[in-house]
């Protein structure tokens, strides 16, 4: 896999058609045995060629507006689920036309286009805060004080119900069931009087489902009592878990400088093509090599934009590292495409597809003409 892996031109972002496989094995085998749909959450992994593949496993996508939900019901062609924040008025006539399930953020939201959704036979729901955090990344925490993202019970609206068929609620990320399982003792707490009358409970994403450590057998046995007590149909929409550890991203070390440490400066950005790096923060893996120290040669990786922080962070290796070396990040199949930019002019990395018979399969190249477009 390595062999084939430097051999293509940097940077690029390699996904790995029999990892991304292992992962929709799991997570069928999981809507199979709870008698639930999984749903793919297009915002961690919009990467549609492998669609066609994603639908032989999962129900469908999840959208959080227009362009994605449109991605959606073009590529996949299955259910298509959507949350928005605020819709756009200009929008949302063709965001109805495409969406089965339309969740809402707010009763005004519902109030507002509800009966468009309603006249169209589409069943709708109401997004909720159980005002219960379980995760420690402000950033990623819906349940954070001030958060705009769902109705807390004290301004839930009962009386506006009438045509609500689903509750909507995603408060995780990144976590294991435990913190599912503590989520809906919140949820059933402050909501549970209007889940009987509910059809179907969204639960949402950041299940990291397909991680080694993961408690399936858990999540499991909650979403059937959940479906036994309330009668409910549950839907997952993981994102991180669909695509999790199935990617790389590929680049070349393009100078070697020295400031108190050795630093070394790569065709690949923090800042412009795995901004979760700067975002989250986090260290991302890197095949071959060791944490600072460990190995013989530490050095630090950085981006070659002009921004003084695009640092990826530091590694160690068993030899120095010279101008044209090739590096391989790892689990950069997710919240890395769906979040890139072109800051400083940098062009995005060519996307491929690592193919099950280990050859590479170039999708798409970018290049001057993608950077002038985006401007005016």
């Amino acid at each position: 896999m390595d062999k084939v892996l430097y051999s293509v031109e940097t940077p690029c972002y390699v996904v790995d058609e029999k990892r991304l496989i292992q992962n929709l094995i799991i997570l069928r085998d999981i809507a199979e045995r709870a008698g639930c749909k999984i749903l793919l959450a297009q915002k961690a992994f919009s990467m549609f060629t492998v669609y066609p593949l994603i639908g032989r496993y999962l129900d469908g996508t999840t959208a959080s507006g227009l362009f994605e939900a449109k991605l959606g019901f073009e590529e996949m062609g299955k259910e298509n689920h959507v949350f928005s924040a605020a819709y756009m008025e200009k929008e949302f006539d063709e965001v109805v036309k495409i969406c089965d399930h339309i969740s809402f953020n707010s009763f005004a939201q519902w109030e507002k286009y509800g009966g468009k959704a309603l006249a169209t036979g589409k069943s709708c729901g109401i997004r909720i805060n159980p005002q219960h955090s379980t995760q420690e990344h402000g950033i990623y925490d819906p349940c954070a004080e001030g958060s705009r993202l769902g109705v807390t019970r004290e301004n839930f609206k009962p009386e506006l119900l009438d045509g609500i068929e689903g509750l909507h609620f995603h408060t995780l990320c990144e976590q294991n069931s435990d913190a599912l399982i503590e989520t809906l003792s919140a949820v059933e707490e402050k909501f549970g009087e209007f889940l009987p009358q509910m059809k179907w409970v969204n639960f949402g994403g950041g299940h990291h489902i397909t991680r080694a450590d993961y408690d399936r057998d858990a999540l499991v046995d909650c979403i059937l009592r959940f479906k036994e007590k309330y009668n409910v149909e549950v839907y997952l929409e993981p994102g991180e878990a669909v695509a999790l550890n199935a990617g790389y991203l590929v680049t070349s070390v393009l100078d070697i400088v020295h400031n108190g440490m050795d630093i070394a400066l790569l065709d690949a950005s923090a800042a412009c093509h795995m901004p979760d790096v700067i975002e989250m923060p986090y260290r991302p893996p890197l095949y071959q090599s060791g944490e600072p120290k460990e190995k013989p040669y530490t050095y630090r990786l950085t981006g070659a934009t002009c921004l003084a922080g695009d640092v990826i962070g530091d590694y160690s290796f068993c030899h120095p590292l010279s101008v044209g070396d090739k590096l391989i990040f790892e689990d950069m199949a997710i919240y890395s495409m769906v979040k890139n930019n072109t800051f400083n002019g940098m062009c995005l990395p060519s996307i491929a597809l690592l193919q099950e018979d280990e050859n590479i399969k170039i999708i798409k190249t970018f290049g001057y003409h993608d950077f002038k477009e985006r401007l005016s």
